[in-house]
This record gives C-alpha cells, structure tokens and sequence, in this order.
C-alpha cells in the first residue's frame, strides 16, 4: 500500500488519481481540520487523520505501508506558513516512523535551488527535510521540482488572478528576468510513474523542469495575451513587494500572491532542458500548448 500525505493538494491529487488508476491501494495522510478534506472524487481511497506532530499516530497511519509519497508542506498559507513544524520537523516525524515501520522507499517533492544556507525559508526548509530523508535509512528519490502548472495550480492560476485584478497596471518584481522553467502536472506525474518503476533513481535527488525556459516577464506577457488583457508592466523592488504581500496576507482572504510566491522568482530556478526526455523518456509539454487551460479557471 501507499501512503501521500499532501494527499489534497494541486500536485496530490493528480497523483493519487494517477496510483488508482494504474492499480495501486493509496492511503493519504488528512491533516485535523473542521473542512471538509479536497479529496479526489470518483476513486476509491483511504484516509487517515493524522498531524505530522503526532508520532503515534504517523505509526498507525504506516501499519502495511511500503511505499511513502511525501508532498505535505505549508507555504500556501504565507505568513501563517508552519515551515519549521511541518516541512522540517513534520519530515523529520515522519521518517523515523518510516524507518520504525520498515517501509522501503520514500518519494519527496521539493523545489529547484533548495539550499540549507538559503535566504528564502521554503527553499532552505526543503534542504533540511531532505537532509532528514537521506539520513533515514530508508531508501528515497527526491524530486526538486520547477515551478509546475496545470488547472488548480499556485503558480500560473494565481498569477492569472492577480493580472485580472489588477487596475491596468502590473507591478513587476524588479526587471522581471528571473529565468523559469515551467513544468506541466502530466509530466511530472509521467516522471513520478516513472521512477516508481525503476531502481536507477534509488537514493538520487533529482531536479526537473520543462523543457523551456522563460523570463518572468515573458511568462506574464504570453497570460496576458492568452487572457486578452492589457496591462502596463512596473518594475518595483521585490523588497518593497514583500511587504506589500504580507499586508496583503493579513487583510484579504485568499490573496492569490503570497511572500513564498514572490521567493520563486528572486532567482533563476532552472535545470537541464532534456532531463525529461533523456531521464524519462518524456517529451516535454510546451507552455504555449497548454496554457489555455487558463480561459477555463
């Protein structure tokens, strides 16, 4: 059986959706909350309410588990983001209740340009969860993902809401030209899928991306021609867009921007072009091909 926690997010759902299908009993780790968990609908699958805080009970959420997918993290919640309770010490829970319970592989989720001496706290928190993952003693792949896309996402939905939000103009963190490398869900799944089958990528960290790369304000540029809008592009400091996101934050509900969002585009956040078709054996979806997922969300 395999365990997901992230089990409800953008990413987790496709890839439990993706392990029923193709066979597998999937189990997902619920964290306790009084809503309603998003889980996939139309497929069968088990849940378990469980914090990555609780040790016991991550025990019992592990009884006949050989394989862990672990995507849980907190930067969707911005400021009130817990990276240090469940991206690093929720890890660290995790794996050793992992390693107690004899499971045989762990896959994780983390991003391009994690770094344990990193000034932006979600890329330095993923290096010290990896950390915890490759001391466990329980064999791993660690995926360092680029910014990956598709309907649900927190990439480019939420930069599509803010660019119909905004009052003609459209505040640019700095000259825009941070480089992306765009990554469709289907493709990291087919990855995921992938690995899952083969012992090359045993105890590996691996990066992945697209097979493109694009500036930041060239991203922005091919949405607001794809959503027929005209906007005038302002380079502001991303310090003081920091700011401005954090007041955000606090005041209104669901702000599709947030301080982490803003983290990604401080720096290039790219990896080899062909990873996907050399690695995976994957041709790689071009942005410009699906990109009109966004008329429909």
């Amino acid at each position: 059986m395999i365990l997901v926690t992230g089990g409800t997010g953008f990413i987790g759902r496709r890839l439990v959706q993706q392990l029923v299908s193709s066979g597998y009993p999937v189990r997902t780790l619920l964290k306790p909350s009084k809503s309603s968990p998003n889980l996939p609908k139309g497929i069968s699958v088990e849940a378990t309410v469980c914090s990555l805080s609780d040790t016991r009970g991550l025990s019992a959420a592990l009884k006949d588990i050989e394989v862990i997918f672990h995507l849980a993290g907190t930067e969707r919640q911005a400021t009130k983001a817990d990276l240090n309770g469940v991206d690093i010490l929720g890890t660290k829970n995790l794996m050793e209740a992992a390693r107690s319970s004899k499971v045989k592989r762990v896959f994780y989720l983390s991003y391009l340009g994690a770094d344990q001496n990193s000034a932006y706290p979600v890329l330095k928190a993923k290096a010290i969860a990896e950390k915890f993952i490759e001391k466990s003693g329980v064999a791993y792949t660690i995926f360092r993902c680029a910014n990956v896309y598709g309907p649900g996402d927190q990439f480019l939905v939420s930069l599509a809401k803010l660019l119909k939000r905004s009052p003609g103009f459209f505040i640019m963190p700095g000259n825009g030209l941070s480089a992306l490398q765009p990554l469709w869900i289907d493709d990291l799944i087919a990855a995921i899928s992938v690995a899952m089958q083969e012992t090359n990528s045993l105890n590996e960290i691996l990066e992945i991306g697209g097979g493109e790369i694009y500036t930041f304000r060239e991203i922005v540029e091919l949405l607001l021609d794809t959503l027929n809008l005209k906007r005038v592009l302002v380079s502001l400091s991303p310090a003081y867009l920091r700011i401005i996101a954090v007041y955000m934050d606090q005041f209104i509900k669901f702000f599709p921007v947030s301080l982490f969002w803003l983290d990604t585009l401080a720096e290039d956040r790219t990896t080899s072009l062909d990873v996907l078709s050399r690695r995976f054996g994957i041709l790689p979806a071009r942005l410009t091909q699906q990109i009109n997922f966004l008329t429909g969300e």
